[in-house]
């Protein structure tokens, strides 16, 4: 098979599965190795570039998706009549945070860290897919842990969780901490336009 019939065939199976692939299925399904198929998948993207096509493919750790261009949200959701999801907390953000720099993590070290009760904050986050379930702590009680999700990064335009900014530093002179202010209501229009 030639490169662009492999990204073909990789355009068609992300396409039918509407949900991210990981490399090391579609290497099964195309019976071939990892750097034919990240070829493959060069070739898509500069296919979708030439095109200045509404659809992009995404990569996310180790999974592969086509996404529509956030650009075009309000038009889906015309069309499909889609609600727009009730935009996230302050709460919510800084639970997120929590969760996302320092996964796995149990809800008792989430709230140790902001200093209030996370239930229902967590259960929002569970219930948007930004953050899941992962597993259970081997201490007594065997607390629920928590990580964030594929839709966590695709939601940041994030590749993985090593994209993430680094963690503010407090500022000596006034012991404030120092924070990008452009790039967290980037983030937040983000979530509230790709979060459900």
């Amino acid at each position: 098979m030639k490169i662009n019939e492999y990204a073909s065939a990789v355009e068609a199976i992300l396409f039918a599965s509407g949900e991210g692939v990981s490399l090391d299925r579609l290497c099964l399904a195309l019976e071939t190795d990892k750097q034919t198929v990240l070829d493959a998948i060069d070739v898509i993207k500069s296919r979708y570039k030439k095109a200045d096509s509404g659809i992009e493919l995404i990569k996310m750790e180790d999974s592969f998706q086509l996404t529509t261009k956030s650009k075009y949200a309000d038009v889906i959701r015309k069309v499909f009549e889609l609600k727009r999801s009730t935009p996230l907390s302050q709460a919510a953000f800084e639970v997120l945070a929590v969760v996302a720099y320092n996964q796995p993590v149990t809800r008792a070290y989430i709230e140790q860290v902001r200093g209030v009760d996370c239930s229902g904050v967590i259960a929002s986050l569970s219930q948007k897919m930004l953050i899941e379930e992962c597993g259970r702590l081997d201490l007594p009680g065997r607390p629920l842990l928590y990580r964030t999700t594929e839709n966590f990064l695709r939601c940041f335009s994030l590749e993985s969780i090593a994209d993430l900014p680094p963690i503010p530093q407090n500022d000596e002179d006034n012991g404030q901490m120092t924070i990008d202010l452009e790039e967290t209501e980037n983030a937040k229009e983000t979530v509230e336009e790709t979060a459900q």
